[in-house]
């Protein structure tokens, strides 16, 4: 059995849809082409994953008004959680469901000209920045059904743009609250770093009704120009019902550095890509994610980083826990293509299964296509050490406290790399919830 794959909308909605939102005909002529091309391209085929019976196009209603927040005392608790409240975050955009529900910048940083903004009206006001990258070096419109059906229907997200020399010293965040029961999320984060930049950008996907449905089709892509340096953080708490797909896509030019610490979290069924392409010579990126599945839920995730400069440097590191009947899927993959002399690609899968039925699968990759390069990879699937285990019981630990404590130590590497402290702290709390 299959999921009918035919789209809720057609070619008049979208049309109307933009131009209803005033876009530039350039960008509504966009989203026409790629909603003709999703009718055409087939679905991805991620490894060793069956997808035909997720839903990734039906939805009863594509976009919906949901409430602003004035304040920020008037968001949800667990929203406040996720922000620095006393040192009231100057840098923080907020969407509730598809509706731009909270912006701001501080005025130094609006003063050096750096552009902070959801991604519609980033494509009305700052069209000329938004046209030069948006789905052009990162990802394709063209890719398969659903970045095409993403370039048409994109409804939300966010477009962040740092000039030439200007460092950023505070994390710019984005919180993404979903509470509709079957809002659909068309989002798109655009982040780009111009030469010689730098700066780090969190984001939060969080459902605060547990029994909210539907479909998530994400697309992020951060281009990091010579010499600038891009961090990521991402935590993804997306409710069950939700199946998710997620593409997030790095280009690092010249000497330049994209980090990423990834966070997924989700309990629906999910599809993650996270690629690297390491353009100019002297660039890198470390790329790390902690998973934590339960439940029957369904997971892949795969992470590549690619060399194409000379002297580049790509480290894949990945740790997930499985528990009940989840099973997900880790695919790790590290390529060298020729011509990228002197470069070094490692990467490392850690997979930790709590009950019998879960299921986790630990594939590392290395395709080298260059002689004078290093490479290796590590990788690893089992239960909880006995050893270890028994070492904190003699201490006087409980068998489930000690568990806790593994659990926590072997996702640490990530969740360390969070930059918010808020953040960090809710993140734990959801390990917390679903290991217990």
């Amino acid at each position: 059995m299959t999921v009918e794959t035919n789209l809720s909308v057609d070619q008049a909605y979208v049309r109307s849809f933009s131009e209803g939102k005033g876009e530039p005909d350039w960008f509504t002529e966009l989203r026409i082409q790629a909603f003709a091309k999703s009718e055409e391209l087939p679905m991805p085929k991620p490894d060793k994953t069956r997808i035909t019976r997720w839903n990734f196009t039906q939805f009863t209603q594509h976009t919906i008004e949901s409430d602003t927040y004035q304040t920020l005392d008037s968001l949800p608790e667990a929203v406040k959680s996720l922000i620095d409240l006393e040192n009231a975050n100057k840098n923080l955009y907020i969407q509730h469901n598809q509706t731009a529900a909270f912006l701001t910048l501080s005025d130094e940083l609006k003063d050096k000209g750096v552009i902070f903004t959801d991604i519609l009206t980033a494509v009305k006001q700052h069209a000329d920045l938004v046209q030069k990258y948006f789905m052009k070096d990162a990802v394709k419109v063209d890719e398969h059904k659903l970045t095409a059906l993403h370039a048409a229907l994109m409804n939300g997200g966010v477009f962040l743009y740092v000039p030439k020399n200007v460092e950023v010293a505070e994390p710019i965040q984005t919180i993404y609250v979903h509470d509709h029961t079957e809002a659909p999320l068309f989002n798109h984060v655009l982040v780009v770093a111009d030469d010689n930049s730098s700066v780090t950008y969190v984001e939060n996907y969080i459902s605060t009704n547990e029994q909210a449905k539907g479909i998530a089709n994400i697309i992020t892509e951060i281009i990091a120009n010579g010499n600038a340096k891009i961090e990521y953080g991402s935590v993804d708490n997306l409710a069950e019902g939700v199946t998710t797909y997620v593409n997030r896509r790095g280009v690092a030019y010249r000497d330049a550095n994209i980090e990423w610490a990834l966070g997924m979290m989700n309990d629906g069924d999910t599809i993650s890509n996270n690629t690297t392409n390491l353009m100019g010579d002297g660039s890198s990126s470390h790329s790390k994610t902690v998973v934590v599945g339960r439940g029957s839920q369904t997971q892949n995730f795969t992470t590549q980083i690619t060399h194409f400069g000379k002297n580049t440097e790509g480290f894949i590191l990945k740790h997930g826990v499985m528990k009940d009947a989840a099973s997900s899927i880790f695919n790790g993959i590290g390529k060298i293509e020729h011509g990228a002399s002197k470069s070094d690609a490692e990467q490392e899968s850690r997979v930790l299964m709590l009950s019998e039925k879960a299921r986790g699968d630990a594939n590392p990759m290395l395709l080298i296509d260059e002689d004078d390069v290093m490479a290796g990879h590590a990788a690893s699937v089992g239960r909880v050490d006995p050893v270890q285990l028994y070492y904190l019981m003699s201490r006087g630990i409980s068998k489930k406290e000690a568990e806790r404590l593994i659990i926590h130590g072997f996702l640490a590497p990530v969740v360390n790399q969070l930059p918010i402290e808020g953040v960090k702290r809710a993140l734990i709390e959801v390990i917390e919830r679903k290991v217990k």
